[in-house]
């Protein structure tokens, strides 16, 4: 990955946490990348001067979506990935509209995923057996639900089947996998009573920071062969 002729790699929610590490990661190989953003974080502009090509987007609306695409196309003429990190966890809580928390959930999970392959299909296909990936991250909850985010788990349950749909459409020319994880990494205002509550949840009693996710993204962009598959990057949460 360190030609910098390469065909970019977009990341949808750039500009924090996993989104972020991701693309330096790749830019940090000297692999072009294309991120996504909604807000102006700082990080943004350390994005840019790194080498990032750094598109604002909202993809609350399907016109949002489909504008982000069209100035996706305007950047590049291909692409070596697609990488749907952008994500929200909205909760049903008394107060808030059960209707707005699903649709919010499913705009997000489900038809910014949707949209964005079939609008950008063109750029990924047309350059060889197995030369293009689309990644989508689920989530371990997709297993064994949730009481708490029924919503949120119904949309990544939703994304996960979407996985092996367009494995079947795209195939061989473009791999489509997704990553369900669980905890990698805690927020800065976690305290410390939550963080051991946390670790606890897993097997193996760690949040194992963005690394565990990149090896992996890595592994399925070196891959000729696997497509249609979700990997748990889970700690055996599942298992507890």
């Amino acid at each position: 990955m360190g030609n910098t002729q390469q065909r970019p790699i977009l990341i949808t929610g750039g500009g924090r946490r996993i989104g972020l590490a991701i693309a330096h990661h790749f830019l940090n190989l000297h692999q072009p990348v294309i991120v996504s953003y909604r807000n102006e974080y700082p990080s943004i502009e350390g994005l840019r001067k790194a080498g990032a090509v750094c598109i604002q987007a909202d993809f609350s609306t399907d016109e949002g979506i489909l504008a982000f695409a069209e100035n996706v196309k305007s950047t590049t003429s291909g692409l070596r990935a697609l990488i749907h990190n952008a994500s929200a966890w909205l909760a049903e809580k008394p107060g808030t509209s059960l209707s707005d928390t699903l649709s919010g959930m499913l705009q997000i999970h489900v038809n910014a995923p949707y949209l964005l392959n079939h609008a950008l299909l063109d750029l990924l296909r047309g350059h060889g057996h197995a030369a293009a990936d689309i990644i989508h991250f689920t989530d371990y909850v997709v297993e064994r639900g949730s009481d708490k985010h029924i919503a949120y788990a119904a949309s990544k349950a939703a994304l996960d089947n979407m996985t092996r749909s367009f494995a079947r459409k795209l195939a061989p020319e473009v791999k489509v996998n997704a990553i369900a994880p669980a905890m990698i990494l805690f927020n800065e205002s976690d305290d410390a009573e939550y963080r051991q509550q946390a670790l606890n949840k897993s097997l193996m009693k760690i949040a194992p920071g963005e690394k565990e996710v990149i090896d992996l993204i890595d592994y399925l962009l070196t891959s000729c062969y696997v497509t249609g598959r979700t990997f748990a990057v889970d700690g055996g949460r599942p298992l507890r």
